[in-house]
């Protein structure tokens, strides 16, 4: 007999080699609480976590590794776009509309790629699965 996990996905942890940085680009652009500061550092928004785990080992990742975050309407993924350039975020791209609606990646101080995005304005064949 084959068990599955059926518990929610609740943290992301991210290697870091300067949590202080890391945990204010989340507290300040994403909302995140920050709730335990040491070593390492415990976020917490909308019931997920974000442990930053600070390291001195070189830390890689693949060009297109990213996570996302999902804002409710493209006027609010297109404002936010606005106020993350304005502030020196460095954005990897435009808000671009795909098949699954619209959105932009931009990276945090380490370079990890982050994805915010709508689904207000996908095609009708996706509104099925979304």
């Amino acid at each position: 007999m084959t068990t599955q996990c059926t518990g929610p996905l609740n943290h992301l942890s991210l290697p870091t080699k300067n949590p202080i940085a890391t945990a204010a680009f989340f507290e300040q652009h994403f909302g995140c609480q920050i709730v335990a500061v040491g070593e390492h550092i415990l976020l917490k928004r909308d019931g997920f976590d974000i442990v930053l785990d600070h390291t001195n080992d070189e830390i890689s990742w693949p060009a297109n590794f990213h996570f996302g975050f999902e804002m409710a309407t493209l006027a609010e993924v297109k404002q936010l776009y606005r106020t993350f350039k304005e502030q020196g975020v460095l954005m990897e791209t435009e808000v671009f509309n795909n098949s699954r609606g619209s959105r932009f990646f931009c990276r945090m101080p380490e370079g990890i790629m982050i994805e915010v995005n709508t689904r207000e304005d996908r095609e009708e064949s996706w509104k099925k699965l979304f």
